[in-house]
């Protein structure tokens, strides 16, 4: 029963600090500021760079009740943590729906991507994936992509 519920709150840990890590930002892409700073580097004209802005702003009114929703969530977990005994039930219905709100945003995030990619110009394209590529080796050698180690049982 003891490892049953460590494995449970292990789970619900890791589903928490992903939810956290969506809430902070992009998966995969260092969050919004390093998206948008990795596109200022792509000397973007200013016909691109009304575009991008055009991009974000229609996809605003999407975000931003997943953000509000994946901050109720996170509260929620909180609150039923320092409420009491371990309750499964309730726990395993937020995960559920963190789970779900976390995909909405991964999809969200890859629209957002696929539709900025496609105002590049070739030489743009091949700069951001070097960009990126760059970012993840710097976020693989300093541990930010896969977070901490599980607690040992």
């Amino acid at each position: 029963m003891k490892s049953t519920r460590n494995r449970i709150l292990t789970i619900g840990a890791a589903v928490m600090l992903a939810v956290a890590a969506f809430a902070q930002g992009w998966h995969g892409h260092g969050g919004p500021e390093e998206f948008h700073h990795m596109l200022k580097q792509l000397d973007l004209t200013s016909d691109q760079q009304s575009q991008v802005k055009a991009i974000f702003q229609k996809e605003k009114p999407a975000m931003k009740p997943l953000m509000e929703q994946m901050h109720q969530n996170h509260e929620a977990m909180k609150t039923l943590e320092a409420s009491g005994p371990f309750d499964e039930t309730k726990t395993r219905a937020l995960a559920t729906q963190n789970s779900q709100t976390m995909i909405e945003m991964e999809v969200a995030h890859a629209r957002i991507r696929s539709e900025i990619v496609q105002i590049l110009t070739p030489d743009q394209k091949t700069k951001l994936a070097q960009l990126e590529a760059s970012h993840e080796s710097d976020m693989g050698k300093h541990g930010g992509k896969h977070g901490p180690p599980p607690p040992e049982n």
